[in-house]
């Protein structure tokens, strides 16, 4: 069976993004590749060859994050041609995950927030006023970086201040816009009505160039004024939600009200964020608490 069919099937019927299935088709038919170089074929592959690729891939430098994602991505291709009738055994089923050493990403502070946002400088251009609105944004509305470029003019409301996101596999969800976050949005649009060469019209944000913005522009945005007032290694449109979700569970926000805010489909998803908030918790006991001597 074609790897097109099961590349139809993650979009249509279960709606994954289009990212998500790119990503799906270059670990399969990088896989192929290699198969091809040992002469073994796709679809009856031996689990030797599995583990000859899987050790490629760690000698090749990859994480172990990222071979545990190409894993997954072959064991949901060959599950599908099980259930489909094409095999009758999938050659990943005696594979485990890989171990993965759990990475504990610090979030931004409160006051290097606060640096950002209203200490450091933005130029008072076009390009100024949106790099501020877009950390503004994705601080402020915990939104993915992919959720921001495909962000559309008529889903933001400044009537109910609200902003319609559409995350993954198509699910809308509603996020309030703070004050602070509508003010600086309205300036934004001020400035975005000057442009004369506006293609992307539908698209709440747009390059100077009037057309839709694109991955590497956000996080070049993000780490380029997040460097300015953080001495952090990893700065990037995720370490800002990353960094919303901790300071709302630090400021006591239930932890399903910031699921919902998320997009998450579990609480489980949500309550990666609770390390840190669990650590401000532990110092505040420590500081308070009459028993403690120390």
């Amino acid at each position: 069976m074609a790897v097109s069919a099961f590349l139809d099937y993650l979009l249509l019927e279960k709606k994954y993004a289009r990212n998500t299935v790119l990503a799906y088709e270059t670990d399969i038919l990088s896989f192929q590749k290699f198969l091809m170089a040992e002469e073994e074929v796709l679809i009856q592959v031996s689990y030797p060859a599995i583990r000859e690729w899987i050790v490629f891939l760690i000698e090749a430098g990859n994480e172990t994050r990222t071979v545990n994602r190409k894993i997954a991505s072959l064991k949901a291709y060959y599950a599908f041609l099980l259930r489909s009738g094409a095999i009758d055994k999938n050659p990943f089923s005696k594979h485990k995950t890989l171990k993965e050493e759990k990475k504990v990403h610090i979030p931004f502070s409160a006051a290097e927030m606060e640096n950002v946002l209203d200490l450091i400088g933005y130029p008072a251009d076009f390009e100024g006023i949106r790099d501020r609105l877009i950390v503004y944004l994705l601080y402020t509305t915990g939104i993915r970086r992919s959720e921001l470029i495909n962000l559309k003019f008529s889903n933001v409301d400044f009537v109910t201040q609200n902003i319609k996101v559409l995350g993954k596999r198509n699910k809308e969800r509603i996020i309030p816009m703070l004050s602070g976050l509508a003010n600086q949005a309205m300036l934004y649009i001020e400035e975005r009505n000057k442009l004369n060469n506006i293609q992307d019209n539908e698209y709440f944000f747009l390059t100077k160039r009037g057309v839709k913005l694109y991955e590497n522009l956000v996080y070049r945005v993000i780490n380029k004024y997040l460097s300015k007032v953080s001495p952090k290694v990893k700065k990037s449109p995720h370490m800002l939600r990353h960094t919303f979700a901790t300071h709302l569970l630090n400021q006591g926000a239930d932890l399903n009200a910031v699921k919902e805010l998320l997009g998450h489909s579990s609480l489980a998803a949500t309550q990666v964020y609770t390390h840190n908030s669990i650590a401000e918790l532990k110092k505040a006991h420590k500081l308070a608490h009459p028993r403690n001597k120390n």
